[in-house]
């Protein structure tokens, strides 16, 4: 049950030292302001503080990706491309979801069947973390970066066979690189 919940939860903090961050968004002291609050990226060197965050992102990835906003449906930059390529964490470069797992799923974001590095249903080589996410009202699958805890969207049980998953992501938390021929 443990395992379940890890992978459901991602790990603890006392199992992954430095994930349980003051000021972590979404955590108890986000939304205060407080530009000494420390949001987590191993990538980017030290925590960066939420302006720093702020002078890296535009106000549209800062709020999706630091403070779990989301895009307006069909509004992403990414939704119709068809491009071969990699698509990567905005704030830390991590490589996330190929194109060749990318779908259409007619909901208004760009929407995936598993995340790059999956091997059959393990997503520890993947790039991401699933979250129980409850501030909606219901329970959803929250899915973060395994890197620097960007949220990045939600993963529904809907998709195509044969994952049957929908990771449902917002544009604006990602960077796309085509592949080169």
């Amino acid at each position: 049950m443990a395992r379940f919940l890890r992978a459901l939860w991602g790990p603890s903090s006392q199992e992954a030292p430095g994930l349980a961050v003051r000021g972590q968004a979404g955590g108890p002291e986000a939304g205060r302001g407080d530009a000494e609050s420390v949001m987590k990226c191993e990538p980017c060197g030290p925590s960066l503080t939420k302006d720093e965050w702020q002078e890296k992102l535009t106000p549209e990835q800062f709020h999706v990706t630091r403070e779990k906003g989301t895009e307006p449906p069909f509004s992403g930059i990414y939704l119709d491309n068809k491009e071969s390529g990699m698509y990567h964490c905005v704030c830390c470069d991590s490589p996330l979801f190929s194109s060749e797992k990318k779908f259409c799923s007619g909901t208004g974001w760009p929407s995936f069947s598993e995340a790059h590095g999956t091997l059959d249903s393990d997503e520890s080589n993947s790039g991401i973390l699933r979250r129980l996410d409850t501030s909606s009202g219901k329970t959803r699958t929250e899915v973060v970066c395994k890197q620097c805890e960007a949220h990045l969207g939600h993963v529904f049980p809907d998709g195509p066979a044969p994952t049957g998953q929908r990771f449902c992501i917002n544009s604006v938390a990602l960077k796309f690189k085509p592949s080169e021929h």
